[in-house]
């Protein structure tokens, strides 16, 4: 009955999607729901809520994407994105090579706040190629992949610790994965965006990259703080952010004006929901019933948990099902990097359409579309991208 419930409640939030109704309203909804369905008691639904604050879990992710905007809204004033897609212009000359690359290379960074700087390159690049809705997709898709696989992301973490499976051989199984999620990306509209930049040649390529360098350091800082030093999101960007005020001669004026342009009411509002939502669904403890009820489909058992894996990423993001989930199927299954990447494969597809996922939040707020927009757009990849990594797995677990 407690996944009836759990199913009725997506119901109602996608619903209201689909009738028009904005992301606070339906994910407002799905919580009074989810509170009257499971029967919490208004005092434990404050005690949740209040906690979103409290734990530094999800504040960070609040606060990083409010120090995000700040930078960005730095970098913005002194046209060091748009600088950086020039050099990206004049290294590869390639419209959709510059729309995945930088996509990517931003994903290389932990934090659902720079969904913004990838949407603002991606937007540059495809306006008047792709719609809102084509746009908000793209920048999703490209710049999840390195979400998949690299070990600064808390998943591909946590799983590896689960499974026992080494990262490095975790990555080796994962590069035609990576290759697909590339591909399908490119299949499904990137190759509508013509290759030619609309702008000269580049005559001197080694200069464009210490270019692109010059203009991007803010964000490779980060990058390096976060893998090299083991910084944590939000203290990287404010490293980043205090260097670019000395460097930038960013005047107190421009510190004051920025302080409130960074804090955008509705993307912070949302992504708090959202926390908000998945705080209740963990409360409910209705994820742990999962893997009984998958048990008692007729399929194979690689694919009963590739399935429960999907299901429950679906519905709390991936680490949730990846901490339910690892124990279980690594007991089941002796599958080592094969079956971590089969899983891992699964999980990433199913959190690019999951309403709990903050990054589509960010996306849908920044190109003004829904988050259901975003969902039909993603959907059919990502069960296309399910389908090849079931092959996959079958050929790779010989």
């Amino acid at each position: 009955m407690e996944i009836t419930f759990l199913g009725v409640v997506f119901a109602v939030i996608i619903v209201l999607l689909a009738i028009g109704r904005p992301l606070y309203q339906a994910i407002a909804g799905g919580m009074v729901v989810t509170a009257v369905l499971f029967h919490i008691p208004v005092t434990i639904i404050g005690t949740k809520i209040v906690s979103v604050i409290t734990n530094w879990s999800s504040l960070s992710v609040l606060l990083s994407l409010y120090l995000i905007t700040f930078l960005q809204k730095i970098l913005e004033s002194r046209s060091q994105i748009r600088l950086a897609q020039q050099d990206l212009n004049g290294i590869f000359h390639n419209r959709r090579i510059n729309t995945a690359g930088a996509a990517f290379f931003i994903g290389l960074l932990p934090s659902a706040a720079s969904m913004i700087l990838c949407a603002d390159i991606v937007k540059d690049a495809t306006e008047g190629y792709l719609d809102p809705k084509e746009q908000a997709f793209t920048a999703s898709w490209f710049r999840h992949i390195p979400e998949s696989v690299l070990p600064t992301y808390t998943a591909v973490l946590l799983m590896s610790n689960l499974s026992g499976v080494e990262i490095s051989e975790f990555i080796l199984y994962m590069i035609v994965p990576v290759l697909a999620l590339a591909g399908l990306g490119y299949a499904v509209y990137l190759h509508r965006i013509p290759n030619d930049t609309g702008t000269p040649a580049s005559t001197n390529r080694l200069a464009d990259f210490a270019h692109l360098i010059q203009h991007l350091w803010s964000l490779l800082l980060i990058l390096i703080l976060i893998l090299v030093f083991h910084f944590q999101v939000v203290t990287s960007v404010l490293v980043s952010i205090a260097l670019c005020i000395i460097i930038y001669r960013v005047t107190l004026d421009e510190i004051r004006k920025f302080i409130f342009a960074a804090f955008e009411k509705k993307m912070l509002g949302n992504t708090f929901l959202v926390l908000c939502l998945k705080e209740l669904i963990a409360h409910t403890g209705v994820l742990l019933l999962l893997p009984d009820a998958m048990a008692k489909l007729p399929l194979p058992t690689y694919l009963i948990f590739g399935l429960l894996f999907f299901t429950a990423t679906v519905i709390s993001g991936s680490t949730g099902a990846i901490a339910m989930g690892t124990p279980l199927a690594f007991a089941a299954i002796p599958g080592g990097a094969p079956l971590m990447a089969y899983l891992m494969c699964m999980a990433h597809a199913a959190s690019q359409i999951s309403p709990t996922h903050v990054c589509l939040v960010v996306a849908a707020d920044y190109f003004h579309v829904t988050l259901g927009d975003i969902v039909k757009k993603t959907l059919p990849v990502s069960i296309a991208f399910c389908v090849l990594m079931t092959l996959y797995y079958n050929v790779i677990k010989l």
